[in-house]
């Protein structure tokens, strides 16, 4: 009990940014959630539903590489106030839209690149702010407890998000998305302090001559820092290689699941919802025991073992399965390692990394870890309208094709599941055998 409330006390600050900034993107998410059930509801287009993500991913893996820069030049804390600010300005432009029956798709991806700008900003400071707010031996529990409240998300976003839509209105949903935010800024700028110059020394970021050099540094000279800094660390560079294919062929996913779902005709909305509240429930279920079980011996391993089982299981189940439980079941399956994986990438990253270049670090990650979400997003729209569901359409039917993914709308995308989950296994054995990778995994255990 000691323990506990000691480990409570340490981790107090970060406990009550996690907390708050929860609420604020649970709010985010019902609005996400309700805006690609709106768009496709009047489009019908898995292409057009997808380019809302493209949209919030594009300016932040373009511009992410310069971000960092700025980040570790700029006060954290101040970036994540304005950053913050600025979003919301977009979700009330928005509402008013919404309100007076203005709304059409292309404010809604103008209003996606806006929050995807600041996101861009704010993600290298928020990285750093965690880092020093939060002492070394805890940083195991961070990535545990972040797709803890993720999970949380998955499952109660599409359950409200429903309720409140169809008892209220989309203007509702929006207004609560507000409300979480205000909440979450007035703790940020009140109640929550970020050290600036000196750091944390119980975390060892007392101000290092790093960060003295990133203060007089012209500025491309701190974006080449970030760069430098993986071009030297070639197996960290591959690892983040490695999650971008993973990411190209998960975003893909992403686009085809609304499609296949609310177009099969079994369940619509609510078999979708189910689907997202049971990935949500598997989530959480990992993010706990990402949090309870002590750092495996071999983080590299772990978390190619993660991705392997997740890439295999979930979309041959999507793709072959004829009923919403079957598609729960491969949700459950496919996420419930996703925390374990994310929690040991994470730990090799702020373990890695030194604090006076995480944010020029972690800002080309993102360019390179990322790039591929907006591609594979379009990629899965394109491919469900232009590609899978014409082809199924013109020549599944009496054929083999047809028994296994199904008939009529959806089954195009049925079959695409099938596709890139051979894709992802192959991405897994692929890298797994690079000798940077191998020789990463010989350096984390030489580490411990």
């Amino acid at each position: 009990m000691k323990n506990f409330m000691k480990t409570l006390r340490e981790m107090r600050t970060f406990l009550l940014l996690w907390i708050t900034q929860s609420f604020s993107s649970f709010g985010s998410a019902m609005t996400s959630y309700s805006l690609v059930i709106w768009s496709y509801t009047q489009k019908g287009s898995a292409l057009m539903t997808a380019l809302l993500m493209v949209s919030t991913y594009t300016p932040y893996v373009i511009l992410s590489i310069f971000a960092g820069a700025l980040s570790d030049r700029w006060n954290k804390k101040a970036t994540m106030l304005v950053c913050d600010s600025v979003a919301a300005v977009s979700t009330v432009v928005m509402f008013v839209l919404l309100k007076n029956g203005l709304l059409e798709i292309w404010h809604l991806y103008l209003i996606n690149a806006v929050g995807g700008l600041m996101n861009t900003v704010q993600s290298p400071a928020s990285e750093v702010a965690v880092s020093r707010i939060l002492p070394k031996k805890h940083y195991q529990r961070v990535g545990g407890l972040r797709y803890f409240s993720n999970a949380l998300n998955s499952i109660f976003v599409p359950i409200l998000a429903t309720a409140v839509v169809g008892l209220f209105g989309m203007t509702a949903v929006v207004a609560f998305d507000l409300a979480t935010f205000s909440a979450a800024f007035l703790v940020l700028a009140l109640a929550i302090k970020i050290p600036e110059p000196g750091g944390n020394p119980e975390n060892g970021n007392a101000r290092s001559s790093l960060e003295n050099q990133a203060e007089k540094a012209k500025f491309m000279d701190s974006v080449k820092d970030g760069i430098s800094f993986l071009k030297n660390e070639r197996g960290l560079l591959c690892m983040i290689m490695f999650l971008s294919s993973i990411n190209l062929i998960a975003s893909i996913y992403s686009a085809a699941l609304p499609a296949m779902v609310l177009s099969k005709g079994i369940g619509g909305q609510k078999a979708l919802g189910l689907v997202n509240s049971v990935i949500g429930i598997s989530m959480l279920i990992g993010s706990v025991l990402a949090s309870a079980v002590p750092a495996p011996k071999n983080r590299v391993r772990t978390i190619f073992v993660c991705l392997f089982i997740s890439m295999g299981t979930e979309n041959i189940m999507l793709a072959l399965g004829r009923s919403p439980v079957v598609w729960c079941v491969g949700g459950f399956l496919g996420y419930i390692l996703i925390p374990l994986m994310s929690t040991n990438l994470d730990a090799i990253m702020r373990l890695r990394v030194p604090d006076g270049i995480q944010g020029r670090v972690y800002s080309v990650r993102n360019t390179f870890q990322f790039f591929t979400i907006p591609a594979g997003y379009f990629l899965g729209g394109f491919l469900v309208d232009k590609v899978f569901e014409p082809f199924m359409a013109r020549f599944a039917a009496g054929t083999f094709l047809e028994r296994v993914f199904g008939t009529g709308k959806g089954s195009g995308a049925a079959l695409l599941f099938f596709v890139i989950a051979f894709a992802g296994v192959a991405v897994c054995i692929i890298f797994r055998t690079s000798r940077s990778i191998r020789a990463l995994e010989k350096e984390e255990l030489e580490r411990k």
